[in-house]
C-alpha cells in the first residue's frame, strides 16, 4: 500500500486542483462575460463550453495516455491548465473569453487520465476506493474553489479597484497554483502505467464510445454514469431559482447551500463510502445509494420549509457521493487491461454530456412548471435504479472483502 499511497495522494491534490479552478471561475464567469457585453444566452453557453470540450477531448486524452504514459498526459495537461487561466486573466472582448473557457475545458478533460491513474496503482480490491478519492478531491475543490476566489477577490481590493483587475489577479494566482503543482508533479509522480500494458495505436474517439456502448457488461455501468450525472445537472442548475422563488434565498444564502452539499460529498467519498465499499461491495452500495438519491430529489418540489430542503440535500449528496465511485470503480474493472485511459475518457465524456444537457433540459422544464426539473431528475435516477435492478448480477463486487 506504501507504493500505492504516494501516487495516489498526488493524483488527490492535482484533481483536488482542476476542481478548485473550476469552482473559482464559477462565480467569476458570469460577473466577466457581462463586464463584456454578453447576453444571458450568451452567458449561459459560455458556462457550457467546459462541458462541451470535456465530452469532445476525454476520450482523447484517455486514449493518447494508454499510448504515452499517463504522467506525460497530466504534466502536459497542468502547464496547459496554468496557461489557460493566463489567457482568461487577460481576456478583454467576448471572444477572448470563450477561448479561455475552451482551452480550460480542452486541458481539464484530462480528468480522465486520473482516473486511469488511480486504476493504475490501485488493485482490484481497492480499485472503488481509489475512485471514491478522487471524488473526493472533487467535492473538496468544489467547496474550496468558490470560497477562494472571494477571498482573493477582496485581497486585490487592497491593490487596486482599476476594470478587470479583480478577475485578472484571481486568475494569475489560479496560475501559479497550477504551475506549482506541474513543478511538484514533475518530481513527485511516478509513471503509473507499465511499457508493457500500452498500446501502439488507438482508436478513434467516436469508435471508442461507440464501442464502449455495445459491450454487454460495461454499457449499463456506463449509461447509469450518464443518468445520474444528467439528473444532477439539470437539479444544480435550476436549484439557485428556486431557492430564490420559492423561499426568497439571495447568493449568499444558496452559496452556503452549494457549500454544504460540497461538504457532505468530501465527507461520503473521503470517508464514508472508503469504509463500505470492503463491507458490502459496489452493486449493494449501487443498491441503496440510488434510492437514497432520487428520494432526496423527489422531496425538492414539495418541500414547503428549509427542513425538508435540507434532508432533500442530504439524501442527494449521500447518494450521489456513494454511487459515483462505485459506478467509476466497476467501470474500471470491466475495462481491458490496455483500455483504461480510453474506458475512464469515455465514462467522463458521458458525465460531461449529463452535464451540458441536464441545465438545457432544466432551465427549459423549469419555465413550465418550477417543480418539473426536479421530478424529471427523479424519473432519472429511479430509471438508473431499474437498469441497476436488471443487470445486478453482472456489476463487479470487487472492493467486498470475503468474510
Amino acid at each position: 500500500m506504501n507504493k500505492e499511497k504516494s501516487p495516489q495522494i498526488i493524483l488527490f491534490l492535482t484533481v483536488f486542483l482542476y476542481l478548485v479552478g473550476f469552482g473559482i471561475l464559477i462565480p467569476l464567469t458570469p460577473h466577466l462575460s457581462r463586464d463584456l457585453g454578453a447576453t444571458s444566452t450568451q452567458a449561459g453557453l459560455l458556462m457550457a463550453t467546459y462541458s462541451v470540450m470535456q465530452f469532445l477531448f476525454s476520450p482523447f486524452w484517455g486514449r493518447l495516455s494508454d499510448r504515452l504514459g499517463r504522467k506525460k498526459i497530466l504534466l502536459i495537461c497542468l502547464i496547459g491548465e496554468a496557461l489557460s487561466y493566463l489567457v482568461f486573466a487577460f481576456a478583454r472582448s467576448l471572444e477572448s473569453l470563450f477561448i479561455a473557457r475552451a482551452l480550460t475545458g480542452f486541458f481539464g478533460a484530462s480528468l480522465s487520465t486520473a482516473n486511469a491513474a488511480m486504476a493504475d496503482i490501485t488493485g482490484e480490491k481497492n480499485r472503488s476506493q481509489g475512485m471514491a478519492l478522487i471524488g473526493a478531491a472533487f467535492g473538496l475543490g468544489f467547496v474550496i474553489g468558490p470560497a477562494l476566489g472571494g477571498g482573493l477577490a477582496l485581497i486585490s481590493e487592497n491593490f487596486s479597484n482599476a476594470p478587470f483587475y479583480k478577475t485578472t489577479f484571481v486568475s494569475i494566482s489560479v496560475s501559479v497554483l497550477f504551475f506549482l503543482t506541474f513543478l511538484f508533479a514533475i518530481k513527485k509522480l511516478p509513471e503509473t502505467l507499465s511499457h508493457e500494458n500500452r498500446v501502439k495505436k488507438t482508436k478513434g474517439r467516436w469508435f471508442i464510445l461507440i464501442d464502449k456502448l455495445q459491450k454487454p457488461l460495461l454499457a449499463p455501468v456506463m449509461i447509469t454514469f450518464f443518468l445520474l450525472s444528467l439528473a444532477m445537472s439539470s437539479m444544480e442548475a435550476t436549484l439557485v431559482y428556486f431557492m430564490a422563488d420559492r423561499f426568497a434565498w439571495t447568493l449568499k444564502e444558496t452559496s452556503f447551500g452549494f457549500a454544504y452539499i460540497g461538504i457532505i460529498l468530501v465527507l461520503t467519498q473521503g470517508f464514508l463510502v472508503r469504509k463500505l465499499l470492503p463491507k458490502v461491495g459496489e452493486r449493494r452500495i449501487l443498491l441503496f445509494s440510488v434510492p437514497i438519491f432520487f428520494i432526496g430529489m423527489a422531496m425538492i418540489a414539495p418541500a414547503t420549509n428549509i427542513t425538508l430542503m435540507a434532508i432533500s440535500m442530504t439524501l442527494i449528496a449521500l447518494g450521489i457521493g456513494q454511487s459515483n465511485p462505485s459506478l467509476s470503480g466497476a467501470a474500471s474493472l470491466l475495462a481491458e487491461p490496455g483500455e483504461q485511459g480510453a474506458t475512464m475518457g469515455a465514462n467522463q465524456s458521458l458525465a460531461s454530456l449529463g452535464r451540458i444537457l441536464g441545465p438545457a433540459i432544466g432551465g427549459y422544464l423549469y419555465s413550465i412548471q418550477p417543480g418539473f426539473p426536479f421530478w424529471f431528475s427523479t424519473l432519472l435516477g429511479g430509471s438508473a435504479w431499474i437498469l441497476i435492478l436488471i443487470r445486478y448480477k453482472s456489476i463487479p463486487n470487487t472492493a467486498k472483502i470475503s468474510s
